[in-house]
């Protein structure tokens, strides 16, 4: 078996840093794991839920996880206006990996 050698690695472009690219940040996840458990939810129902974040920043993070096809944006022509976010299909394949990092949060919280 042939050593690898770090020099001559680039992490940029392997399958992980791909997916941290789509998913980092500190509210992405937090998003993620929001639409995971609640599936359709309404823009100020998030913004309650995270609690600690903007309207800026979670209207940002929202068009970057749309944009990257992970939540999708349904916007009903009404008065008031009424957006729900929920999972795509791709969004939805992260749930292993989500909950995951629940599980192994749950078990190794100090």
């Amino acid at each position: 078996m042939e050593k690898r050698c770090i020099a001559s690695e680039n992490l940029e472009s392997t399958g992980f840093s791909y997916t941290l690219s789509l998913i980092n940040g500190k509210y992405k996840m937090i998003i993620l794991y929001t639409l995971m458990e609640f599936g359709i939810v309404r823009f100020n129902e998030m913004q309650k839920y995270i609690g600690s974040i903007s309207y800026k920043t979670l209207s940002a993070n929202l068009k970057e996880l749309e944009a990257n096809s992970l939540v999708h944006r349904e916007e009903y022509s009404q008065i008031p206006p009424k957006v729900e976010y929920s999972l795509t299909e791709r969004g939805k394949s992260l749930i292993p990996i989500l909950d995951s990092m629940c599980e192994w949060g749950d078990i190794n919280r100090i």
